[in-house]
């Protein structure tokens, strides 16, 4: 792999007085062009990748359609995880970014050219934006590969597509939002209309930057909302790039802002600002019981997607390929930083010792790890060196708490460097070890045999989490029926992970409130507003 090569115009290390090819001053306006030349190259680098491709990176924050910097210019370095370089440092949000962000919206929201707009214009909008997204799916998949770790193919074939599809199905929604008219008797008129909520703050998580923006702006821009979006601190770079695509599709400016920024900083800052109406947010259990506390002053509108330690189950009756190929893809896809991964699998004890072997081998042939930019490559690096030794650190609790490794269980660096992780397979678990209880948030899964229907059940809903779940069986009364019992808020049978835009998306317990995607993602962005006319009158 070659080395990341920081092409850095030449402005960025020179004085004013010396920036491009100046070679009078006699001229006030020829000056001044050339300080604005030199204000934009300090919002911008131009970068290549290991895979050849050259783009222009935005480095501001997205306010009122101009990349700015931030009120004390203060920045966050993002780093590649697969070689540990400096990729290039992004300018980070204050309070008073925030501030202006917030005002920015607002004002958006309430002018004519955003409010004014019907359904069908939004969603014309959305549209242009998605044709975008797809005539720059290559540049913004080498971004993400580059920043996030997972690999080309994956953020090209699946990551990039999903935006595309998730705004062109809520482009689609824009102008069939329909309220009612409610019949309550020839003396009254009633009838109710949906109306946007106003200033959504949206704050995404490092895992999937791309898709969980598309998630957040598609139902809220649908609905006729206005955005800030705070990015994650680790992978800012394709959602800033993806800043330029919406305004060139045309949207008002201030209708999407994009900020950077700590989560303690601008994160909170956005949380409890007074002017933002809603608040919908992706990451961890622990964050999300910060985020409910911040916005409870304001008693905002919040949609929370937290955590999770999805079961899988295999049935004695269950087709052990299919099910080996399936737990492989829901615990082991992304570098296992998935919240719905099933990384508890429970197998019927009369298949445990057959069904470990055949995950082991689907794992072994699939699971290649290396250069994310290699066409072979399943399993990239973890996404920071946090995430690296947070997986690590559960390695060795397992370890110490008496789990067995069959495979993997060290890391696993690339000619010496990177955040690699081996996918790990963890057997003679108890549930009471913290690889069993804890979300991971890596390629690691523990093994657990169980008796009976009920006794998988009840390991399936031994957990504070109730996001994601999966079962193999090929009697179907019986999947229904324990479907029906497992609490969480997707069940997947005969397959994993396998999540469709078209299809409500959320958890219960500590895995979240409220849902998103499919028509259920549009309730969370518009309320309800009830009329009532008097036909006596």
């Amino acid at each position: 792999m070659t080395t990341l090569l920081l092409r850095i115009a030449c402005a960025l290390k020179r004085s004013p007085v010396t920036v491009g090819t100046v070679r009078s001053f006699a001229s006030h306006s020829r000056q001044r062009s050339q300080n604005n030349n030199l204000i934009r190259t300090r919002m911008e680098v131009q970068l290549t990748a290991p895979n050849g491709r050259t783009w222009v990176q935005p480095l501001g924050l997205f306010i009122n359609n101009e990349f700015v910097k931030s009120s004390n210019e203060q920045k966050i370095t993002t780093i590649n995880p697969t070689t540990e370089e400096e990729i290039c440092s992004v300018y980070a949000a204050t309070v008073d970014d925030v501030d202006k962000a917030v005002a920015a919206a607002r004002k958006a929201f309430r002018d004519p050219s955003w409010k004014a707009l019907s359904g069908t214009e939004r969603g014309a909008l959305m549209l242009k934006l998605a044709d975008l997204v797809a005539q720059h799916a290559e540049t913004l998949a080498t971004i993400e590969c580059l920043d996030n770790g997972k690999p080309y193919s994956v953020a090209l074939n699946e990551n990039v597509p999903e935006v595309i599809n998730v705004l062109k199905y809520y482009a689609g929604y824009a102008d069939k939002n329909f309220g009612q008219v409610i019949d309550v008797g020839p003396a009254k008129f009633a009838y109710t209309v949906k109306e946007p909520l106003g200033v959504c703050g949206q704050i995404i998580p490092w895992n999937y930057p791309l898709d969980m923006a598309a998630w957040k702006l598609g139902p809220a821009l649908c609905c006729g909302n206005t955005v800030v979006l705070k990015l994650a601190e680790q992978t800012p770079l394709s959602m800033l790039y993806v800043a330029q695509l919406i305004r060139e599709a045309g949207f008002p400016p201030g209708v999407v802002n994009i900020i950077n920024g700590h989560g303690r900083e601008a994160g909170a800052a956005l949380v409890q600002h007074p002017g933002v109406d809603k608040i919908a947010f992706t990451g961890s259990t622990a964050t999300g019981k910060e985020v409910m506390k911040m916005a409870s002053a304001t008693m905002k509108n919040i949609t929370l997607e937290t955590g999770g330690k999805s079961p899988l189950i295999v049935f004695e009756d269950a087709d052990l390929d299919l099910a080996a190929t399936w737990s492989h893809i829901g615990i082991m896809s992304n570098q296992g930083q998935i919240c719905t991964a099933t990384s508890r699998i429970l197998v019927h004890e009369s298949v445990y010792e057959a069904f470990v072997e055949k995950f082991k081998a689907k794992v072994e042939e699939i699971s290649v790890v290396g250069d994310p930019f290699e066409e072979t490559t399943f399993q990239g690096p973890q996404v920071t060196r946090a995430q690296y030794e947070r997986v690590l650190s559960y390695i060795r609790s397992g370890q110490e708490e008496g789990a067995s490794i069959v495979l993997g269980g060290e890391p696993a660096p690339q000619k010496g460097k990177g955040f690699f992780v081996a996918p790990t397979v963890f057997v003679n678990v108890k549930p009471t070890m913290k690889i069993f209880r804890e979300e991971i948030f890596g390629p690691c899964v523990a093994i657990v045999a169980f008796s009976t229907e009920e006794e998988a059940i009840q390991l399936a809903n031994d957990t504070t989490y109730g996001l994601g779940s999966a079962l193999f069986t090929k009697d179907l009364t019986r999947a229904h029926r324990v479907a029906r019992e497992i609490e969480a808020g997707m069940v997947w049978i005969n397959s994993s992970n396998d999540s469709d835009f078209r299809v409500p998306f959320g958890g219960v317990k500590q895995s979240g409130i409220g849902r998103e995607l499919g028509e259920a993602g549009l309730a969370p962005y518009c309320n309800i507003k009830a009329i009532h006319v008097n036909m006596a009158a």
